[in-house]
């Protein structure tokens, strides 16, 4: 009533006990609605942390910097409905180093819901990827969003972490924000058409995003493997073969025109491995030799630092590679202190850098992904 008297046009409501707890607090939660609506007011909430915007400085998280942190400015925006989740990315992303555009939690969403945030967020500049965490949609809202969801998907790409999958899971949702999680068979059917791309838990999900946040779609699923340990390509291309990737053998004269160029004792099929003794610039050749072909689609570049001829000058090589084809590119490098620096200028570099040959290709099936369904798109829209 405060806030209709003094023309407020948006509020926030952290508090929970609303239609998440039964009968009593969906009576109050409709009260809050009818208030709002007759005064104009948009409301995200109830049950939620509500926003945290790298761009406008406003958060309404409540919770404090000793308890979570506040990540840096980036293009990957965050809907979820829970708050928990919110508070917890927020705080991981920091750490990660992974930067974001918004974040937003909105709980019961008595009014603002993830239809609007998506409309929003796919109009803004800010916002390159779009990851959700949901619980359930109810039978009036899953048209509607899948609609939405097919018209942000063909500007950007959106990365859906779906709970409630199993039976339980489904009666903790409701019990949580008032949820309808539903068969998951449904919802990945309805994701899979609307081209959102389904995570498998948060680190998936923000492995794909900031991937696809720093690198163009991949025009087709042909992967180059170059590494400098034979065991890590080999797992590479395992992981890959899992996802529905290729790693075709090169052609016979690209093979034989880059035997020519590296030491007799290097591996020219796919994956191409550099053996130990390698140096930044081998990587660059090798590169520039299949890359450059259009024989090959993406790259994804192992690189362990622990070999004694590598070091950071390897991420400009793989930076201005990436600039030069315009294909992908994907890094993967493990290891201690030295490799963890080398992945944060790796990232900074545009160049997203994983831990393992496994998060390495599926943050490079993110852009086969999401390139095939963007042709699929536009194939449906012509021929309509």
């Amino acid at each position: 009533m405060e806030c209709e008297a003094k023309a407020v046009k948006a509020a926030v409501i952290i508090s929970g006990g609303f239609k998440e707890t039964g009968s009593d607090g969906a009576y109050y939660e409709q009260q809050v609605v009818e208030i709002a609506h007759r005064a104009h007011i948009r409301v995200i909430g109830p049950n939620c942390v509500g926003i945290y915007d790298t761009n406008t400085g406003v958060d309404t998280t409540f919770l404090p910097a000793s308890h979570m942190g506040r990540p840096k400015k980036g293009y990957i925006s965050f809907i979820s409905q829970s708050g928990a989740f919110a508070a917890a990315t927020l705080d991981w992303t920091e750490m990660a180093g992974v930067g974001v555009s918004r974040v937003v939690s909105f709980g019961n969403k008595c009014d603002v819901d993830e239809i609007d945030l998506l409309h929003y967020l796919g109009q803004d500049p800010e916002t390159r990827v779009i990851v959700e965490y949901m619980e359930g949609l109810t039978p009036s809202h899953g048209g509607r969003y899948i609609q939405a969801a097919k018209e942000v998907t063909r500007r950007k790409p959106i990365i859906m972490v779906k709970s409630g999958r199993s039976t339980r899971g489904s009666v903790a949702a409701s019990s949580h924000t008032g949820a309808l999680a539903g068969d998951a068979r449904l919802y990945d059917f309805a994701f899979h058409q609307a081209g959102i791309l389904v995570a498998r838990d948060f680190e998936d999900a923000f492995d794909m995003a900031k991937t696809l946040a720093a690198q163009p779609p991949a025009a087709g699923k042909r992967i180059l493997i170059v590494t400098d340990a034979g065991g890590a390509g080999v797992m590479t291309t395992d992981a890959c073969s899992a996802l529905g990737l290729e790693v075709p053998e090169p052609p016979q004269d690209l093979k034989s025109g880059l035997a020519r160029l590296l030491p007799s004792y290097c591996s020219v099929h796919n994956p191409i491995d550099l053996t130990g003794d390698t140096d930044a610039e081998r990587y660059q050749t090798a590169l520039e030799a299949l890359l450059g072909s259009p024989y090959y689609d993406a790259a994804i570049v192992i690189v362990m630092l622990q070999v004694p001829l590598i070091d950071l000058d390897v991420v400009d090589r793989l930076s201005s590679i990436a600039r030069t084809f315009q294909k992908p590119i994907v890094a993967c490098t493990a290891g201690g202190r030295h490799t963890m620096e080398c992945a944060r200028l790796l990232d900074e570099a545009g160049i997203p850098a994983l831990s393992s040959p496994a998060r390495a290709a599926k943050a490079m099936w993110s852009l086969v992904e999401y390139g095939q369904r963007q042709r699929d798109a536009e194939a449906a829209s012509e021929s309509s």
